[in-house]
């Protein structure tokens, strides 16, 4: 059976016309004579997505109960039984309620889909699993139910239901989406046009990464490999020279020409794994400089350059490829043509940009690695020494019994012997030696250097040479090359160790500060390197760099360091890695060779990097009280707003009532319109009097008057005080409870307010039960309710300052009495916790010190 299509409408926010959308086409389908039904819709008692409903069949929801509670869900095995063509099934991030098969809509629509039936769904962006934390800080809403990207990106078509933000504001004020009692709040709150603009254009975004995903598969299947230009993507090839922070430059800002191209940075390295002539501390900056204008570093292994750019950017579907001039001088472009020159030979539809800078005409640094060591070099020249002469009067004993080839074999043996040890120089050396001895003791006429075999002789003294100079220079380059690449092999080993040092505490800096990553980058730099002191200088700002200067402690500041101790200025280490213009990293301990230059520049590229991340992160941390005071303030005037504006109305419309003359209520009426009205601005005033605690606790204004406290006593006061209820407390507290040290008043408010969130929650029929118990020098006190609940990962929110716990919160003041039980229980060296009730619910968890320490 084949599989059912799956068409989703995806909108930027509620209200845009999704489910709207969705059943139009359910109504073009069906006039079509397509067999169609709806397994789930929902209105949310919008009229205009009612009426669309009229005329289309509609599959019967199951009934699902819940802790008590029935609820409606989606019968996803009576729509398979069915077997239409085509299925409505609305809201595909919906989580199903507990004892459903499945916990996600999303794998109800799944098994629809696999039974044939093609289904219709709708699911908003902030609902997307990779776009829920983005979502969370544009709006500060977070968002339970969400979607796995996958799914919506597997969907065989993706319509964006779009509307600007003005006129869903419009679409909100005239009611068309939230009863007329919650717009104000919704206008001023989640639907502020900020807020929709950005949802907008992550829906724009998102849907444009999918419509890229269908595109490039579009082109394998038919095996397209030119380029289509239907979005703008330039690429910028890095040499990892000093240049290239110009070419990245210059390629950003062709990107920004045309609005929404994309920014790719790549290098091409040897597929030998030898360094060439790339420099890490470069490449370090310049990834960090393309991410840092919003682009992608990428590194391709390929031996030919403009074959492995062209492959990579024809991959990409690039439009536009960025080069740099050679850096050859004029003798070295006689013989090659050069990366650039080749590239655009090659290039075809893609658009080569060949871009001047500073470095032109310098050449290329290539690597200095020398083949062999200068021992084994002096080593070579000694065996040339001792092993000709011998070889040599070994040789004039056999003079009769050998010919001169098997003379000049035997010679040669020598000299590989000696390239085999020392390289080149002692070969070439032991090859003129050679010669001339050969040409002395072993040529006819003897003991002259004039050789009197003729051309015989002659060419093969020269074959001699020849072959002797081309075997040590085989063998030096092997040398060469077996030492570059242990070279690789070490560089390579410690920038991994260097990457797997910054990762371990990268994932340990939220934990324990950002600082750590940079402590752990200079600790290993100094394992590494066996040194004494590792040290992050900065420079003072507006200090010249003068010779003067860079002596002066007064120029420098320590930024970090690890080891003995931190040095003051750069002059005073063994060695001075210069980053950028204000930083240097200054190591002590012992001398470097010059071939460990290149990774201690990746080292301080990397360390600038981590001390660059620090600096953020202790500017975010600064930042965060004025955040959350905003946000704090923002919340508390929605309160203020809302909560103290409900029971205001109430009084009002009750006052309004018993004052007007024409209805003139009376007996039972005028008193429920009296009670009605006491009752609101009881309830007013406990609103503004929690209010006005919280502003204090915060300002730190509260005073409290500990004292000894028997737990016994303090209970039943605040059961009479929290007054009566259909739900009873189960109250159980053993003997020898200590007493407790708190403030009457307080720990009684406290209480009432656990209390009263308890019974709010806890379902009909189920007690509330409080529990005290010692535990070390504190006595804890705990609230139980087994209502729905909350996540756990949520527990912490629900004592957040006017935070509100979901939509169907619609009582006043209860967030808030939670945050003013906390500040209460903190004012008098407490805590209070929330805790998840074994079967269902929320334990809140007060914890008081002592009166005395428990025996």
């Amino acid at each position: 059976m084949d599989r059912g299509q799956l068409r989703v409408y995806l909108g930027a926010a509620p209200g845009v016309g999704k489910t709207y959308a969705m059943l139009a086409e359910g109504h073009r389908r069906a006039e079509r004579g397509t067999d169609l039904v709806v397994g789930y819709v929902e209105t949310y008692g919008r009229p205009r997505t009612e009426a669309l409903l009229e005329g289309l069949e509609i599959i019967p929801r199951k009934t699902v109960v819940h802790r008590g509670a029935a609820f409606t869900e989606l019968d996803a095995d009576a729509v398979i039984a069915r077997r239409p063509q085509v299925a409505l099934i609305d809201e595909l991030a919906h989580t199903n309620v507990p004892g459903s098969a499945n916990e996600k809509r999303w794998q109800d629509v799944e098994r629809v889909l696999e039974a044939g039936i093609t289904v219709l769904s709708t699911v908003n962006v902030q609902h997307l699993e990779s776009l829920n934390d983005v979502v969370r800080e544009i709006t500060g809403v977070p968002q339970r139910e969400t979607v796995p990207d996958q799914v919506v990106r597997q969907a065989d078509q993706v319509e964006l239901v779009d509307i600007t933000p003005e006129a869903l504001r419009r679409r909100m004020a005239h009611g068309n989406i939230y009863p007329p009692e919650k717009v104000d709040a919704a206008l001023t709150h989640y639907f502020r046009v900020g807020n929709l603009t950005a949802l907008r254009e992550l829906a724009l975004l998102w849907l444009a990464d999918k419509v890229d995903d269908q595109l490039e598969a579009y082109r394998a299947d038919h095996g397209i490999a030119g380029t289509w230009e239907a979005r703008e993507r330039v690429v910028v090839a890095l040499t990892g020279g000093p240049e290239g922070d110009t070419l990245i430059r210059r390629a950003s800002r062709v990107a920004e020409r045309g609005r929404g191209a994309d920014l790719l940075a790549v290098h091409v390295t040897r597929s030998d794994g030898l360094a060439g002539t790339a420099d890490p501390a470069h490449l370090v900056r310049q990834r960090s400089l393309v991410e840092s204008l919003g682009g992608t570093y990428h590194q391709v292994v390929g031996d030919d350059v403009p074959t492995a750019l062209l492959d990579f950017a024809r991959g990409v579907n690039a439009t536009q490829l960025v080069l740099g001039a050679s850096r050859r001088g004029l003798l070295g472009q006689l013989f090659t043509r050069g990366v650039g020159v080749d590239t655009v030979a090659r290039s075809g539809s893609i658009d080569v940009h060949l871009v001047t800078h500073e470095e032109i005409g310098r050449g290329r640094r290539a690597a200095t690695h020398e083949g062999l060591t200068h021992r084994r070099r002096l080593a070579g020249f000694l065996l040339a020494a001792g092993c000709l002469p011998l070889l040599t009067f070994a040789l004039a004993d056999l003079r009769g019994r050998l010919s001169l080839p098997s003379d000049i074999l035997a010679f040669l043996l020598a000299v590989i012997g000696v390239a085999l040890v020392g390289g080149l120089y002692p070969a070439l050396a032991a090859a003129v030696a050679g010669f001339l001895l050969l040409t002395y003791y072993f040529t006819p006429p003897f003991h002259t250097f004039a050789a009197a075999g003729g051309t015989n002789h002659l060419s093969a003294l020269v074959a001699f040479v020849l072959a002797a100079v081309a075997v040590s220079a085989v063998v030096d380059v092997a040398a060469r090359r077996t030492r570059e690449a242990a070279r690789a092999t070490a560089d390579a080993a410690v920038l991994s160790t260097l990457a797997g040092s910054v990762l371990r505490g990268g994932l340990s800096s939220s934990a324990q500060g950002g600082d750590r990553v940079l402590d752990t980058l200079l600790e290993r730099l100094r394992e590494t390197y066996a040194l004494d002191s590792v040290t992050l200088l900065e420079r003072e700002p507006g200090t010249p760099l003068t010779p003067d200067r860079q002596r002066d402690p007064r120029s420098w500041r320590v930024a970090a360091y690890a080891g003995d101790g931190p040095l003051a200025t750069p002059d005073e280490g063994d060695a001075d890695i210069p980053v950028g213009e204000g930083l240097s990293l200054v190591l002590r301990g012992h001398p470097l060779p010059a071939a460990s230059r290149r990774v201690l520049e990746a080292y301080a590229a990397q360390a600038a990097i981590a001390l660059r991340q620090q600096r953020l992160e202790e500017e975010a941390e600064e930042a965060r009280p004025i955040t959350e005071a905003e946000r704090t303030r923002t919340a508390m005037l929605h309160t203020i707003g809302h909560d103290l504006r409900v029971p205001l109305a109430t009084a009002m419309e009750a006052v309004a009532r018993l004052s007007d003359p024409e209805a003139a209520p009376r007996g039972s009426e005028r008193a429920r319109l009296t009670s009605t009205a006491r009752d609101a601005l009881a309830r007013l005033d406990r609103l503004v009097g929690s209010l006005l605690d919280v502003s204090r606790l915060r300002a730190g204004t509260l005073g409290t008057a500990p004292q000894p406290l028997a737990v016994e006593d303090i209970v039943p006061r605040a059961l009479e005080r929290l007054g009566p209820s259909d739900h009873r407390v189960d109250v159980r507290i053993p003997d020898g409870v200590p007493e407790l040290l708190a403030d009457p008043a307080l720990v009684e408010r406290v209480l009432v307010n656990l209390l009263s969130n308890a019974r709010h929650h806890s379902p009909a029929g189920r007690r509330v039960r409080l529990t005290a118990g010692a535990r070390a020098d504190r006595v804890e006190i705990r609230v139980v309710d087994h209502g729905s609940g909350t996540h756990p990962a949520q527990h912490e929110q629900t004592l957040r300052p006017f935070q509100r716990l979901g939509a169907e919160e619609s009582r006043t003041g209860a967030e808030l009495g939670l945050t003013l039980a906390r500040g209460l229980a903190e004012a008098m060296g407490g805590t209070l916790v929330p805790a998840e009730t074994p079967g269902g619910g929320v334990t809140m968890i007060l914890s008081l010190p002592t009166a005395a320490p428990a025996r």
